[in-house]
């Protein structure tokens, strides 16, 4: 009897173990994670299926044959039982991939690059992928026609910019602001140039004619808003008023311009400005890039690291990059579609600063923002298409918005509502109906006229209120 009843069980026992072989652990069934978030206007950026919480980039680039060198090291929770997941790269050659230390099979169609590791992973298990990738990396083309990704620069240096979707020109990843991570990045470069990134810089080293510099970004962020710049730079190390380490960087060939200097050295001052208006500065330091006017065509508020070309390089830009450190950066949009939280707050912050600093009252910016007619092409929570969500509407009539909400509730309980957004939001991510139902609590008041005229309004009143 014993011996029936053994061989009885060997056909299921064999069975089970080819399900463990096959899913890596017994009861784990995985599914492909989705392969983008459906995001309203770039349906195909991020995906589905984890959560990156740390991406360590290590990047050699050659600039005489532009060619970059790089391996990025992605620590990512499972939220689902996954038998493969997706990462969003754009052009370069994919040498090598694992997960968890085992080669992963590896497919690339367009710019969705999909890992197979050996074993399912397990909802709620954190995994580790390695991918080693090199190639001359491309320029991406917004749909507002201008140009992201890695830049090459004069001298001999790259750029790497990313709103919306660049960073995937230079590292693979879930490049929606949706999934925000901690980084740690290395450049190595030959020697005389420096690597500036994201977040604090803390070590460099020097071998066989080559330099490498190590940045770490040890709050959250949003692919979309890391960088590197790479160049012949000056650096400056100073304070704010409150002690906060500011770290400015300067292309050489322009670090003797007087107007250059003399904003450089108040970017302290403006830094402190924000502090004192928002409330804590939201990273371990801050600091600007200053890069040739030919190199990029507009300022952009990458995080702790904003970049600004020469010709854009003014006090009302730097106020604008440097206020989106709290109001985009640190609270980022859950989606593309709520981009005028992060435009409408930078603009108002500029108004904001002249009637202070300046003597223009915050009336006098709203109604000039008010009767220009660019601004009332669309609504700001409802731009009609990827090509719009950084049109006059997101930044003008999202600043007045702002504006409304300040004069429905006063002055003083609007601080607070900014104040409070800023903090209670802080790392993390938020939609505008977080915002709506935000500031309809904390003011008590129902602001649904607000949001109808000035949010999702269609037509420009009629005269001003």
């Amino acid at each position: 009897m014993r011996l029936r009843r053994a061989a009885r069980l060997a056909p299921a026992l064999a069975l089970l173990l080819l399900t463990v072989s096959c899913t890596g652990s017994l009861g784990v069934q995985g599914t492909p994670g989705a392969a983008g978030v459906r995001d309203p206007y770039f349906p195909r950026l991020g995906n589905g299926g984890y959560d990156v919480r740390h991406y360590r980039l290590a990047l050699d680039y050659d600039p005489d044959s532009g060619r970059l060198s790089g391996v990025a090291e992605i620590t990512a929770r499972a939220t689902q039982d996954l038998s493969a997941f997706n990462l969003d790269f754009h052009g370069m050659t994919v040498e090598s991939a694992r997960v968890d230390g085992d080669r992963a099979r590896v497919n690339r169609a367009g710019d969705e690059l999909t890992l197979r590791p050996r074993d399912d992973i397990e909802e709620g298990a954190q995994f580790h992928a390695v991918v080693r990738y090199s190639g001359v990396p491309r320029t991406i083309t917004d749909p507002d026609g201008s140009e992201e990704g890695w830049l090459r620069t004069s001298g001999g240096g790259a750029l790497a910019v990313g709103e919306p979707s660049g960073s995937m020109a230079w590292f693979p990843g879930n490049h929606h602001p949706s999934d925000k991570a901690t980084y740690d990045i290395e450049v190595t470069v030959p020697e005389g140039l420096t690597a500036v990134s994201n977040g604090d810089h803390f070590n460099r080293s020097t071998r066989d004619g080559r330099t490498t510099f190590f940045w770490q970004a040890a709050q959250p962020m949003a692919s979309y808003l890391a960088t590197v710049a790479i160049g012949r730079y000056e650096t400056l190390d100073a304070r704010t008023a409150g002690a906060l380490p500011v770290h400015t960087a300067v292309a050489a060939a322009l670090a003797d311009d007087p107007e250059t200097k003399e904003l450089l050295a108040r970017v302290p001052e403006l830094t402190q400005w924000g502090t004192d208006t928002f409330g804590p500065y939201p990273f371990l330091s801050s600091g600007a890039i200053v890069v040739a006017s030919d190199d990029v065509g507009y300022a952009l508020e990458t995080q702790t690291r904003p970049v600004f070309p020469q010709e854009q390089f003014d006090v009302h830009t730097v106020v604008h990059e440097l206020a989106h450190q709290w109001f985009g950066n640190s609270v980022s949009p859950k989606s593309w579609q709520d981009i005028w939280l992060n435009e409408g707050f930078a603009t108002y912050a500029e108004w904001l600063w002249r009637e202070e600093q300046e003597g223009v009252p915050l009336e006098e910016s709203f109604q000039a923002a008010f009767q220009a007619d660019a601004n009332w092409a669309f609504p700001p929570a409802e731009p009609p298409s990827a090509e719009d969500v950084s049109g006059d509407p997101v930044y003008g009539r999202g600043a007045m918005v702002l504006y409304q909400v300040r004069e429905a509730v006063g002055a003083e309980v609007f601080d607070g509502i900014v104040r409070g957004w800023a903090e209670t939001y802080r790392h993390g991510n938020a939609s505008t109906a977080d915002f709506t139902r935000y500031a309809e609590e904390e003011s008590g008041e129902d602001l649904s006229q607000v949001w109808d005229v000035w949010l999702y309004g269609d037509e420009k009143p009629s005269e001003l209120p």
